[in-house]
């Protein structure tokens, strides 16, 4: 598994890469054809990955120890003007917040998960493996939306 971490990890890099391009008004802007914008896609992964390894496996019972999961979960839309010192803790928090799940992973506390289905894939999810590989592949179709937004910016 220290190779997928590895990937997500590389996966987010490139996605703090993609952002520290771009403007506070680009980050935010909405373009057209899309429902939300490149930070709304960022954050979202960020939340997405914690809420599915400690809520939806049943570790914790509800996101609420998940900073700012109500703005960027699953159903929701960009409704307020980001500004650069929320964009700068979801940067730390990408990283972090990854390290915490790798740190956790090798302590044990994911041997005994819920398995879940997820409504994005439709895959059965029932080991925390299987979890983090459906990360990997949902952070990099959010890093994929975000680099086509850019192109319909620039």
């Amino acid at each position: 598994m220290e190779k997928v971490f590895q990937f997500i990890i590389n996966t987010r890099r490139a996605f703090i890469e993609l952002v520290d391009k771009l403007s506070i008004d680009e980050l935010n802007q909405i373009p057209e054809g899309f429902n939300n914008n490149i930070i709304w896609n960022f954050g979202h992964i960020v939340v997405s990955t914690q809420t599915l390894c400690y809520v939806r496996t049943g570790i914790l019972n509800d996101a609420s120890t998940v900073k700012y999961v109500e703005g960027y979960k699953k159903g929701s839309k960009p409704t307020y003007i980001v500004g650069r010192e929320e964009v700068e803790e979801l940067k730390g928090l990408a990283i972090a917040s990854l390290k915490k799940i790798e740190e956790d992973y090798q302590n044990g506390v994911f041997t005994q998960i819920q398995a879940f289905e997820t409504s994005t894939y439709g895959a059965n999810l029932l080991t925390i493996e299987d979890v983090l590989i459906t990360t990997a592949g949902h952070d990099n179709l959010h890093f994929g939306y975000a680099q086509a937004q850019r192109r319909v910016l620039k």
